[in-house]
């Protein structure tokens, strides 16, 4: 029984992904006072993307053509490592933070080599930038959950989330210099306001959507699926590693249920939080996200620090 939830833990995370891209959209559509898409919208964009061919340009080599699968498998066994519903699986001793963080770069490392691959100006000035924020984006992540892994004992993300359960180390002030660290790495990482702005097309200064431009068909359904996907990963764990309350320690039906449940809720008030903010502030300068970036790091730094004391 342990193994089946742990093998569907990341079968729920590509299942809900969609659903929550498209309902953080809904809500900013409704805070803008326009009409927007409903909230299944992405999932209707995955079937007409997968039923199209995909249109390679003959000036690309089999990069192009291999990434999309590559940062797809990178992704879901990213979801693997992260506890959603239930702690204490087998998963949990699968990997632990230096390996999610190790395929949260490597799908990032082929998507940036990808976009270089047709030789478009685009897509190598968003590899450029992708990386660039990579290298400031990652380390705040590590330093972020290396405090609560402090606390705990350990490194593995499943056991943090309950070491929090029991000891209640998501209350202690460090968390709270975590959590906007975290939730800050987690703007720049998916492409989200102020860093970028994941609604914009054709523009000099879009990243993830650079790197893109030359995909169509299920070969661009794969990467969007992938990054809805690394976008509910981040949320799940800033919702379970910092606010663990909810999930189930036990396999039984009734703690799984409720687990499910409370995951959604704490995943509609992030994604809330995330709509309130894109709705408020404006996309920063280019040469202004390095220093928000490094501002996130002296806050993930600090963290750490008082993990100490």
């Amino acid at each position: 029984m342990a193994w089946w939830i742990a093998l569907f833990q990341p079968l729920l995370a590509l299942l809900l992904a969609p659903l929550l891209v498209g309902f953080i959209a809904w809500l900013k559509a409704g805070a803008q006072q326009r009409r927007g898409a409903p909230p299944w919208q992405p999932y209707l964009d995955l079937r007409k993307l997968l039923a199209k061919e995909a249109v390679v340009s003959r000036h690309a080599s089999w990069l192009l053509r291999t990434t999309p699968g590559l940062v797809f498998a990178a992704t879901v066994a990213a979801a693997a490592l992260v506890p959603a519903i239930a702690v204490g699986l087998p998963s949990d001793n699968l990997g632990d933070l230096l390996a999610l963080v190790s395929l949260l770069l490597l799908a990032t490392f082929f998507l940036a080599l990808a976009g270089l691959d047709p030789g478009s100006a685009f897509g190598g000035m968003g590899s450029s930038r992708e990386m660039t924020i990579a290298s400031l984006a990652e380390p705040t992540l590590l330093m972020a959950i290396f405090s609560l892994s402090l606390g705990a004992g350990t490194t593995h993300l499943g056991r943090i989330a309950e070491a929090a359960l029991i000891g209640g180390i998501g209350l202690h002030p460090s968390a709270i210099l975590a959590f906007v660290a975290m939730f800050i790495a987690m703007l720049a990482e998916n492409a989200r306001l102020p860093v970028d702005n994941p609604s914009t097309h054709l523009e000099l200064t879009m990243i993830h959507e650079a790197m893109i431009l030359e995909y169509s068909g299920r070969h661009l359904a794969l990467v969007e699926w992938a990054a809805w996907t690394r976008l509910y990963l981040f949320l799940a764990m800033l919702a379970n590693l910092f606010f663990p309350w909810g999930i189930a320690q036990t396999l039984a039906p009734l703690a799984l249920i409720g687990a499910a449940a409370a995951l959604l809720a704490k995943l509609a008030l992030l994604a809330l939080v995330v709509a309130a903010l894109e709705t408020k502030v404006a996309k920063l300068r280019l040469f202004r996200v390095p220093e928000l970036l490094s501002v996130s790091f002296i806050l993930a730094f600090l963290a750490v620090a008082a993990s100490y004391f």
